[in-house]
């Protein structure tokens, strides 16, 4: 993840019988923090992949699909 920011997050194990962790507890604080950052990242991953802003860019000369069935004859 490019420029990943690691807060300094108390928190506290929570395990089961056999000592396996089940879970982890942090400070609602952090965690209201945690969930700000995550909504930023979405809303920038989103941004980043509406192709709509790009219809209609490129003039194409030639059908899409009958330029793919002529290149792949030309495999053949």
């Amino acid at each position: 993840m490019k420029g990943a920011l690691m807060l300094p997050v108390k928190k506290k194990l929570v395990t089961d019988e056999a000592m396996r962790p089940v879970a982890v507890l942090i400070d609602y604080e952090d965690w209201q923090k945690i969930e700000q950052l995550l909504e930023t990242l979405i809303i920038q991953k989103t941004e980043e992949s509406n192709l709509a802003k790009y219809a209609g860019v490129i003039k194409l000369t030639q059908d899409p699909l009958d330029y793919q069935k002529q290149i792949r004859e030309e495999w053949d």
